[in-house]
């Protein structure tokens, strides 16, 4: 064992079974910033969460480790004693973080899950970028997304449109998926030669299977239907991006497919935008290589919301 390993595990030695090292990163930053808020900031955690590490320490060494006041946290004599031993865990666990970063490159399997429609327009073909920087990376695209659960680790990470509720997982808005009317210029030279090209009374539809009623945009269809039948329904966006430029209907679709596509916009302003989440395994986060397949998929999204209007 190297003089690095020793210091740790001669520390943990006087740790009592049960601790856990971000207990004792939650206590240094309580005991430095003096307040929930100051150290909840510094480490990007809920004040629920951070005050529940610092109870599960206190229950683990048997020890009251702060007097709570309404002016903020102040160290008790013991948690005083525990400073010195703690700060020398955190320099030991520094020291071996940074010097697996700067030696070693990043390699393994990413496995992302998301949506079809996403994974194809958006996602893959940038991939060649990603890939080019970090050859010894894998990438796993889960698409059938229904079966995905990411509290059950069948993916690391997610690219989705509907917010998780629960659950052990980091999650971070990215921006918003816009949806506009599309149909292709034929089409759309026929509807201007109708009088009623204002409105959808004679309009043909392409819209969504009964499976996938619940989604916004078939529910928009539905309502503009009004109990008329559509002219085709379809379980896949690509299956109604290739009928719209068919010319066989209007069809609900992102922009950036549609756009990609040739297709023309009737109506931007059809009010079925989805946010567009990040989640990642809150186990994960600091994985290297998961942070870099994530920190891509940022930038994507960025750089595509301002291009397309995503």
């Amino acid at each position: 064992m190297n003089d690095l390993g020793k210091q740790i595990s001669g520390y943990e030695k006087q740790m009592p079974r049960g601790w856990v090292w971000d207990d004792i990163r939650a206590f240094l930053a309580v005991a430095r910033h003096g307040t929930l808020s100051g150290a909840a900031s510094e480490l990007k955690l809920g004040i629920a969460t951070l005050s529940r590490h610092i109870e599960r320490l206190e229950r683990v060494l048997k020890l009251p480790l702060f007097v709570r006041q309404q002016s903020g946290y102040l160290l008790t004599e013991e948690g005083a004693g525990l400073i010195e031993k703690a700060e020398a865990l955190e320099a030991a666990a520094a020291a071996f973080t940074s010097g697996v970063a700067t030696h070693m490159p990043m390699a393994g399997r990413v496995r992302l899950a998301t949506a079809e429609n996403l994974a194809t327009g958006l996602i893959l073909p940038a991939l060649p970028e990603f890939h080019r920087q970090y050859p010894e990376i894998t990438v796993e695209l889960v698409t059938d997304i229904t079966t995905v659960n990411l509290h059950r680790r069948d993916a690391d990470l997610a690219l989705r449109m509907v917010k998780p509720e629960r659950g052990h997982v980091t999650l971070r808005r990215l921006g918003t998926l816009g949806y506009g009317l599309y149909s292709s210029p034929g089409y759309a030279a026929q509807r201007e030669t109708r009088p009623d090209s204002g409105d959808y009374n004679t309009d043909a539809f392409i819209t969504w299977s009964e499976m996938q009623s619940h989604l916004p945009a078939a529910q928009w269809t539905e309502r503009i239907l009004q109990g008329r039948e559509p002219v085709l329904t379809t379980t896949s966006l690509s299956s109604q991006v290739a009928a719209a430029k068919a010319g066989l209907g209007l069809a609900v679709l992102p922009h950036f497919l549609a756009v990609s596509a040739g297709l023309l916009c009737v109506d931007s302003n059809i009010g079925v935008d989805q946010p567009i989440y990040l989640v990642i395994q809150s186990d994960l986060t600091q994985s290297r290589r998961t942070r870099a397949f994530a920190d891509f998929l940022i930038d994507l999204v960025s750089r595509n919301q301002s291009r397309h209007g995503l």
